[in-house]
């Protein structure tokens, strides 16, 4: 297999997917957010809450749209450049993706209509219902396509058929409920309800910055502040829960981002700052926080967690294992008739260990031909590349506990002081818009870098994944998809900024004599209505 394909089809791919995931987890939390906030207005009949829901809604359906757009290209890459991977586990992959079509796309496609053209149709439950199912089926999407994503990191519920050559489900229930794809899914979501809280809580102080639509935005800040709070806490624990599940399903992966050369002493320490050096196999300047690891990846003070060095020579028994699978496979597929007892026994003795023998493919067409040298570089292939997911890792965790502290000081200005905001504060707000979306572009890159050099880890190597295509047609469609969701993401701006600028241009009139009659009322009785304003 030439690599050069192999790379530009890993490229692509990132490409669309980092971009698409540009939309997503707006999507996922604003579909809540706008959905609590008619809630409120259902409930309490003010008009500012109708208002807000607009607002929020009409940026939620900007960008709904794009994300679909995005989404859908990606799921044709799979018969496009990588052709052999849905050829080998298409029985299995495809079914949560064809679930989330049918079920959660065609839920949230429907009702996203009636949520914009229902106002004046639908009574106001009714209304309220859509805003629900349309925020229940963008995270029904988000679970299908995340279970679909935690086979890929730990294929529980098949096995490889040798009559087929392809992977098979032996058990829908393992895959629905397999622990990464359940831990992920919590943890996706929860990082999108924080984008979207953090995007709210931006938008609206630069508007009390600017002194406009002050009433939208203090309500919005109450109500960004109190699920963000909840949000980033959930991304912490839930975090906490992936590297668990981690310590016992994908230990390469875990050990790459702590840059774990070698196994330590039950607990293991946390590496608050270093600088890997993998051909060294040392982390140079290494601070080390004692326990912290043990604790999070095993959640006990006596079971170690594995080095890198360990786990490299694990690999090698294990593709010396898988070379008997092969041999024993080869043996089955020569006379698929007559087949051997003895070829059948020895092949499922081993067939676990089959897709490590497939490694050895990048350096030699037949595995059993292997020479000791090449079996210890496929070994060695098992390590990713380390710096990248010891600093991403380490910046997303970063940022995730800014976010904690972000959403409880906006809490308790929210909660405990009136609402009155400090200028640095907002300011703060408008600046850590960005913010997100790099941290959850970040977990991305550590989950699906970190599974390499495996499309599904311990069962079908990368490399062996692609299509047959040429480097030029790769590139070519690779500087396409570029170029077009570069445009998507410009429109998409534009389409933002436009309505921000232009702000709740909706039910403005009922509002202000809402608010008007409303002040009336409080100033009668003694209580004046002032309105927050930032606090020099």
């Amino acid at each position: 297999m030439d690599f050069g394909i192999v790379e530009l089809s890993r490229l692509q791919f990132a490409m669309t997917a980092l971009y698409h995931f540009l939309f997503v987890p707006l999507t996922l939390g604003l579909s809540i957010i706008v959905a609590i906030m008619e809630t409120v207005y259902v409930m309490t009949n003010r008009p500012i809450w109708r208002q807000m829901t607009k607002f929020w809604g009409t940026l939620f359906g900007i960008n709904f749209v794009l994300g679909v757009a995005t989404g859908i290209t990606m799921e044709f890459q799979f018969g496009m450049n990588w052709s052999y991977y849905s050829h080998y586990v298409g029985d299995i992959f495809g079914a949560p993706l064809a679930i989330e079509g049918l079920m959660a796309f065609f839920l949230e496609a429907t009702f996203v209509g009636l949520f914009f053209f229902g106002w004046d149709k639908l009574s106001k439950v009714g209304h309220l219902v859509s805003a629900w199912l349309v925020a229940i089926g963008s995270n029904f999407s988000a679970l299908w396509i995340l279970i679909a994503n935690g086979w890929m990191q730990n294929p529980v519920g098949a096995e490889f058929n040798p009559m087929t050559m392809r992977m098979e489900m032996t058990s829908f229930t393992e895959v629905l409920f397999n622990e990464v794809a359940q831990a992920k899914f919590v943890h996706t979501v929860s990082a999108g309800y924080v984008t979207a809280a953090v995007f709210v809580l931006g938008v609206s102080a630069w508007y009390l910055l600017k002194g406009r639509h002050t009433e939208l935005a203090r309500r919005s800040i109450a109500v960004a502040a109190s699920f963000g709070l909840a949000a980033a806490l959930s991304v912490v624990v839930l975090g906490d829960e992936s590297g668990y599940s981690a310590s016992h399903t994908q230990k390469m992966k875990l050990a790459a981002i702590e840059a774990m050369w070698e196994t330590h002493p039950a607990p293991a320490p946390f590496t608050a700052f270093g600088l890997p050096d993998q051909e060294a196999r040392e982390t140079k300047y290494a601070i080390e926080i004692p326990w912290v690891m043990g604790l999070i990846g095993t959640r006990s003070l006596t079971t170690e967690i594995p080095g890198i060095e360990d786990l490299v020579h694990q690999a090698e028994e294990r593709i010396r294992s898988g070379i008997i699978a092969y041999d024993a496979l080869m043996e089955i597929r020569a006379d698929l008739n007559n087949v051997s007892e003895e070829a059948r026994a020895q092949f499922e003795e081993h067939s676990d260990d089959l897709g490590f023998a497939l490694l050895l493919k990048r350096y030699v067409d037949d595995p059993r031909e292997a020479t000791e040298e090449q079996i210890l570089m496929a070994a060695d292939d098992t390590v990713p590349t380390v710096w990248p997911l010891f600093w991403a890792f380490r910046i997303m965790v970063a940022l995730g506990f800014s976010f904690i502290g972000l959403m409880l000081y906006f809490f308790y200005l929210a909660s405990f002081k009136g609402m009155k905001f400090p200028k640095l504060a907002l300011r703060l707000a408008v600046i850590m818009i960005p913010a997100p979306w790099i941290a959850a572009e970040l977990g991305w890159f550590v989950a699906e870098f970190g599974r390499q050099p495996w499309t599904v880890d311990g069962v079908l190597p990368t490399a062996l994944s692609v299509s047959s295509l040429s480097v030029t047609e790769v590139a070519m469609t690779l500087a396409g998809f570029v170029l077009f969701y570069t445009v998507l993401f410009i429109v998409e701006m534009g389409l933002m900024i436009k309505y921000i600028k232009k702000g709740p241009y909706m039910d403005v009139k009922e509002t202000d004599e809402w608010m008007d009659v409303h002040r009336r009322r409080m100033i009668t009785v003694g209580e004046p209505d002032a309105i927050a304003t930032p606090a020099e």
